[in-house]
């Protein structure tokens, strides 16, 4: 059997400086494209239209509840899911899941849900720079893998309800969406730097170019 790639990325997780892989970002970017409403209507780069149709009901979903300033919980996260699949009911997986053609394997415990809970409080720590707490809750979506379907959408709506609560939106997020390995630290470290220099320039070209 595989390895359990999911205790690999949070012992990776804890090693990681998150501190100083990305730098300050402003508090409130508004773009002129908003670049995750073209990305949720195309479907997450795919040609379905009723998929892009439940992305964009779960985006303006998670957009209230930032409104709302609603802390990030798998209870938060379920009910945005269950728009992206069009399913009632979503719940926390319920054994090992399997990404990547079966090459990474994430381990089910008695422990992982309440694992997985404590990752998503450390995306409201003020210790840490927006740009590296969005980054790193992508990868606790992907890696932790909670549902068993739909997580790299729910990763990208998460990565963007991180962003969201602070006033920032990004005018691309399609270079955010490439293969990410569990093991792999300079990836993680490069994915918070890639948010950080999407977040930098998306306020630039909202500053050269006001609407």
């Amino acid at each position: 059997m595989n390895a359990d790639a999911l205790t690999v990325w949070v012992q990776i997780r804890n090693q990681i400086d998150w501190s100083s892989a990305a730098g300050e970002v402003p508090t409130s970017v508004e773009p002129i494209v908003d670049g995750l409403t073209t990305w949720c209507r195309e479907g997450g780069r795919s040609a379905d239209l009723a998929r892009g149709q439940r992305l964009l009901a779960a985006l303006a979903q998670s957009r209230t509840d930032a409104s709302h300033r609603l802390p990030l919980t798998c209870t938060l996260l379920a009910g945005w899911q269950q728009l992206v699949l069009g399913m009632p009911g979503v719940q926390f997986r319920q054994g090992d899941a399997f990404a990547k053609g079966g090459r990474e394997r994430y381990a089910l415990t008695s422990h992982t849900k309440r694992d997985f809970e404590h990752c998503l409080r450390d995306s409201a720590d003020p210790r840490v720079p927006l740009a590296s707490r969005a980054a790193r809750a992508y990868l606790d979506v992907a890696f932790f893998h909670p549902f068993p379907d739909g997580n790299a959408r729910l990763a990208m709506l998460t990565l963007a309800y991180v962003l969201e609560l602070e006033g920032v939106r990004l005018d691309q997020v399609g270079p955010l969406q490439t293969t990410r390995y569990a093991d792999d630290d300079v990836g993680a470290a490069d994915l918070a730097a890639l948010v950080f220099i999407l977040t930098r320039s998306t306020h630039q070209r909202a500053i050269r170019f006001p609407r």
